[in-house]
């Protein structure tokens, strides 16, 4: 279950337009949830954006479902697609945390374009960091206590490696903006939570 306690001191004037990224098991999905009670923003997943469209029976979501019905991965235009529509929508006037996009250069590029359409900027992108060892014995642990059969050791293994190749041209360039900020993920909730805050700091209100 995930964690959405907010900090002490929560501002609920501050603008924040965020990217989180993290690799599995860094407990990137819950610090999201975290920041968007800080700051009073929505956290946004493509998971979830995903979702809510099929659910609402939407154009854009029927495609995804032709998608996934066949076993195929839903294509960056219609992602793309889906985060244009969401950005747009009222509660993220103030700002919104993105948590799964952009997930390679050209996305990158598109959701430039989308923010710009809509007049505002990134204040900041978080890399939620953490020791490999770290990360694969708690994926091992949670595959045991959830029974996930498929999670493997070699599965795991090549699942980081995917977000290292994949996520590393992302990082260095939102860095060349000035950024990026990079925090621990290791530790307390509360500890890694109070981390971000800070990076935060200097880069939002």
């Amino acid at each position: 279950m995930t964690d959405t306690t907010p900090v002490a001191g929560t501002s609920s004037e501050a603008s924040a337009r965020l990217i989180i990224m993290g690799p599995q098991g860094a407990g990137k999905g819950t610090q999201a949830a975290r920041l968007a009670a800080h700051y009073g923003i929505p956290a946004i997943s493509t998971g979830d954006i995903f979702r809510a469209n099929i659910k609402g029976g939407t154009e854009l979501g029927k495609l995804v479902q032709e998608y996934t019905a066949k076993g195929e991965l839903v294509p960056d235009s219609v992602t793309n697609d889906m985060v244009r529509d969401r950005l747009a929508q009222d509660d993220v006037a103030r700002g919104f945390i993105l948590d799964g996009y952009p997930r390679n250069a050209a996305q990158v590029v598109e959701l430039d374009g989308i923010l710009a359409d809509l007049g505002v900027e990134l204040d900041a992108v978080l890399e939620l960091t953490a020791d490999r060892d770290e990360l694969l014995a708690r994926l091992r642990k949670r595959a045991e206590i959830e029974g996930r059969e498929d999670d493997t050791e070699e599965a795991i293994a090549r699942r980081l490696d995917i977000y290292a190749e994949q996520t590393a041209p992302l990082t260095s360039a939102y860095a060349e903006r000035g950024l990026l900020a990079q925090v621990d993920g290791i530790g307390e909730i509360d500890d890694v939570t109070e981390r971000l805050v800070e990076a935060l700091a200097p880069l939002v209100g």
